[in-house]
Order: C-alpha cells, then structure tokens, then sequence
C-alpha cells in the first residue's frame, strides 16, 4: 500500500472531519479509506485520529503530523504537475474564495478569460463576505481587499481598488455639502463591517494622508448595500468605485471631496506560507496581478 495514499486519506479525513466525504475526494470506498488511515497509525505506532460513530476528531499527535504531511503531498502535487506540465496543459482544480461583490463582479470575468486559456482547469469559486479561513476551508487562495491581517499568510498585491464617498442629492440637501473630509465627522456615515478600522476613512490631502474618524447607527459587510443605502438618503458611504459607478453617472449619488483622493483598499492574493504553490495556482495568481481590468476603476 502506497503511503503517500495513506497520508492523503488521513489528512482528508482530518480536513473534511469525515471518513465518507474524504473517500468521495479520493475516489474511494470508506472502508478502503478507514483502513489506509488504520495502516499508517500502525506504521507510526500512534493513534492521529479520535473515533467516535458521530465525529472524527484530531489527537495532539494527529495535529503535529497534519501540519507536517501536507507541505509534503502539497510538494508531491507539484513534483507530478511539474512533469505533466513540461508536456500537457494545465489541469486540476483550484480552490478560491473572494468577496461576494468583488467575486461576482471583478474576479468572475478575470477567472472566465483564465478558464478559456486552460481548458483542463477546474475553478471552484466560493463567494463570502466574512474572512474565510484558507486552510480550514481546504482552500488553494483567497482574494482580500482592505489591510492584510492574517501574518500566517504570504500576499501577492494584485493591484488596488479605487474608493468614493457619496451621498444621495435627498440627504445633502436636507444636511448640506461638507465642504472638508474632517466635516464627516458630524454626518451619519455607513460603516464596513468587514474592516478593523471601520471608524476611520482615509484621504490624501496634498500629498499627505488625513485620517477621519465617522460614525454612523448603519453598518454593512457588502459595498453593494451600504452603496443602496446611501441612495436611499440616510448617510453618506464610502464604497468601492465599481459599485458606485451606474449611481454616480445616474444622479442617484454624489461623489464628495472629488479632489482629495479617498486612499485606496489594497487587493491581494492570500495562500499559506508553509505550503508550495501548484503550478496552476501559480499560473492564476500570474494571470490576475496581469489583468489590468480587475483593479482599475470604471469611468463615471
């Protein structure tokens, strides 16, 4: 029995916390799977899994050798791409997630042009609004935009991503223009929820980055709903310009502070430092960071 099978049934059973799921990932049985995992504990003469007829859990010992076996299969996957590669196309399936607004709109035509140069790549698109954890969710990457927090992740820019605060002509006739980024300050303004600093919207003035401390009863973790909100005239948002842009050429909103630049949120590709890019992920972080449509704003 191969053990590099006996590696990857244990780790799929520990990702997937299941022994059913992790066969339908290998193309196995259960059973068969049950018994490449039982095969490599007697190897080690350690139990890595705890059993029970309604969970599957990961002993201390399991933990250590997960985190140690999957940079090895990560490296085995690449070693065998890498050889296929040099005389076939790519091929395989990649697993990434990205914002529901962003995914939808942006990433979705840059993957489609991606998918149409690599017929034998698969793309498993998974579209949310919270941050996701990659190795949890048996990702290949993830796609963020604002301040990179996570440390344990490496970070390709992609690019950035262009911001406009806005108001709807009802609320500034009803509060008055602010004529100064720091007159935010006593206006309703809608909050993100997905960023840490929510509170504080950056602009640059003259070359020099102001920071604005806003507040505001609303808060949203999608830029398309703090862009309808703002349209329906109770607070001013600052959201990405690709949202904005229809509203903005319509009337329904107004951009504010025009000449001074609301500081743009970095976009970027996340994946796990300790784990070595497959050559068609890499291919794809490659084909995004080149796509000047993703990033760029929309003319309004």
């Amino acid at each position: 029995m191969d053990k590099i099978d006996r590696m990857r049934a244990f780790a799929l059973v520990a990702k997937n916390a299941s022994f059913t799921l992790a066969a339908q990932r290998m193309g196995r049985s259960p059973r068969l799977v049950s018994k490449y995992v039982a095969d490599l504990e007697e190897a080690l003469g350690v139990q890595l899994l705890n059993r029970t007829t309604r969970s599957v859990s990961l002993t201390d010992a399991g933990a250590t050798y997960l985190t140690m076996c999957e940079p090895l299969l990560d490296g085995f996957d690449e070693l065998e791409e890498a050889v296929r590669n040099q005389q076939a196309a790519l091929r395989g399936v990649i697993h990434i997630s990205a914002p529901t607004g962003f995914g939808s709109v942006r990433l979705a035509p840059s993957l489609a042009d991606f998918a149409a140069l690599h017929p034998e790549v698969e793309i498993d698109l998974r579209l949310s609004d919270r941050r996701v954890s990659i190795i949890d969710e048996g990702l290949d990457l993830a796609i963020r935009i604002g301040p990179m927090r996570d440390s344990s992740l490496k970070v390709r820019q992609l690019g950035s991503m262009p911001l406009v605060v806005c108001a709807s002509p009802a609320y500034l006739k009803r509060t008055g223009m602010p004529t100064h980024p720091h007159a935010l300050e006593a206006h309703e303004c809608i909050l993100d929820g997905n960023m840490t600093e929510s509170t504080i919207w950056r602009f640059n003035m003259d070359g020099q980055e102001l920071a604005v401390h806003v507040n505001g009863r609303l808060r949203a973790n999608a830029p398309a709903a703090s862009a309808r909100l703002a349209a329906t005239g109770v607070a001013v948002a600052r959201c990405p310009a690709y949202t904005v842009s229809e509203a903005l050429k319509s009337g329904e909103l107004v951009e504010l502070f025009a000449n001074n630049c609301v500081t743009p949120y970095v976009v970027a590709a996340l994946f796990p430092q300790n784990r070595r890019l497959t050559t068609r992920v890499r291919a794809l972080i490659d084909h995004l960071a080149s796509d000047t449509s993703l990033c760029s704003d929309l003319k309004r």
